[in-house]
């Protein structure tokens, strides 16, 4: 089946090109034009019909993506449907699943079949547990069985994976050389680095990266190249392993390109406030403007409950540099795995972090919505403020637990309302003021 790309060379305007333009509110010939610069990427695979695509990249609005996905402890296919449904309300634009426990395939199958957005994995998350269950160890398997997960997976209809192609020997060198606090925090990062010293041999993700790319052109799959030694501490970030990784990826994203294979770079991580821009600028500097997937970043390793907002902190300051993808941060993120509650705060987070960056980019009508809800606080229009805000349920219980009966105010003021008192004097002074 031809890919988007194929399709926009041989002159054919795609639906979903009319549907991202539309949604953008942007010319469908400027979505063309960066779709094929690689500036843009829609993630879809050509085996699944999906209701609602989304653009990330250059002039786009900023996304979020919610990762959900059962554990060992917590197989429960029910909970992570409800988790699926959870996270689309509270305005998920794209979703993972990072299932390790329970029936991985039928999981998968059923957040396919009732996402109406892009879904990814991580298929080496897979092939781990396969290779525990078959050999005894994550170690033992073969980069067949890599493969064939992520083929499987491809036809199934998943629209974009994680991939660790950006580990090798070099990276791992400059890992040893560095040296670092807390090492390597990425999952599917450590199984590749663990397969590499244990079997001596090269990533298989990197030494046959052109496997993988037909892989994904036959499918329309997006890659996302991951950050297996992305920082998982601020002690450790913009640090030799990080970079090394980060140039192989730039190469990588070039051969993408040239295959026609939808690309994009995932980033850190954990990392102080003021290295965020420089980071993003470096990023797509290296990757040539390819679109940036950014995990927070988080600013501070003390927030343990709370680090949607250390995330959101950061995530704000990458998007406003020029990231143009945000992976979401639950509150629960390195204590355990998200409730359903976690699940839409964490979302909600995202979203605030990505608008406040869409305002400071000039994304067309980002601004249009803070206007609105200033309009209803100056008019006092409790209904309208509840209505335009990014959470109506959160807002309209916060309001009425504490609403003052009969009185054109909120509890916080009162009669003593700055908006009301100073509206009053201006009415009836309009003349001489």
């Amino acid at each position: 089946m031809a890919t988007i790309i194929d399709k926009l060379k041989k002159g054919y305007i795609a639906e979903i090109i009319d549907k991202v333009s539309q949604d953008e509110k942007i010319d469908k010939d400027t979505v063309i034009k960066d779709l094929l610069d690689g500036t843009i990427v829609i993630p879809a695979n050509n085996n699944r019909n999906i209701k609602k695509p989304v653009g990330i990249g250059k002039g786009l609005r900023t996304k979020v993506n919610a990762n959900i996905g059962t554990s060992d402890e917590y197989p429960y296919i029910d909970e992570e449907l409800r988790k699926l449904d959870t996270a689309l309300k509270a305005g998920a634009d794209t979703i993972m699943d990072l299932s390790t426990g329970g029936p991985l395939v039928e999981i998968r199958k059923e957040m396919l079949k009732r996402s109406i957005v892009p879904i990814g994995t991580v298929p080496i998350y897979q092939a781990a547990v396969i290779a525990k269950e078959t050999y005894g160890s994550i170690v033992e398997m073969t980069a067949d069985d890599i493969f064939s997960v992520i083929e499987n997976q491809a036809k199934e209809g998943v629209d974009f994976i994680t991939v660790h192609s950006g580990i090798t020997w070099k990276t791992i060198d400059a890992l040893r050389k560095q040296g670092r606090v807390a090492d390597v925090v990425s999952r599917g990062g450590a199984f590749t680095i663990g397969w590499m010293l244990k079997n001596d041999r090269e990533n298989p993700l990197y030494e046959q990266f052109d496997r993988l790319l037909e892989i994904a052109k036959e499918h329309d799959v997006t890659l996302s190249l991951g950050d297996g030694l992305r920082p998982g501490c601020i002690a450790d970030a913009s640090d030799r392993a990080q970079f090394q990784e980060l140039l192989i990826l730039g190469e990588l994203v070039d051969r993408a390109r040239e295959a026609g294979v939808q690309v994009m770079v995932e980033g850190p991580g954990h990392m102080p406030f003021d290295h965020i821009k420089e980071n993003v600028e470096i990023e797509k500097q290296v990757c040539k403007g390819a679109p940036f997937y950014v995990l927070g970043p988080l600013v501070t390793d003390i927030a343990a409950g709370y680090d949607h907002i250390t995330s959101a902190i950061g995530g704000t300051m990458a998007a406003a540099s020029g990231a143009d993808f945000i992976c979401y941060v639950t509150p629960r993120e390195h204590l355990g795995l998200p409730t359903e509650q976690d699940v839409h705060d964490g979302v909600i987070a995202a979203r605030i972090a990505a608008h406040a960056a869409d305002i400071v980019k000039g994304i067309k009508g980002a601004k249009d919505w803070d206007l609105a809800m200033a309009r209803a606080r100056k008019a006092l229009d409790w209904d309208a403020q509840i209505k335009i805000s990014i959470d109506p349920k959160k807002a309209e219980a916060s309001y009425k637990e504490r609403k003052i009966k009969d009185i054109d105010g909120c509890t916080m003021c009162g009669d003593y309302c700055a908006m009301k008192i100073v509206a009053e004097y201006l009415g009836s002074h309009a003349e001489t003021c």
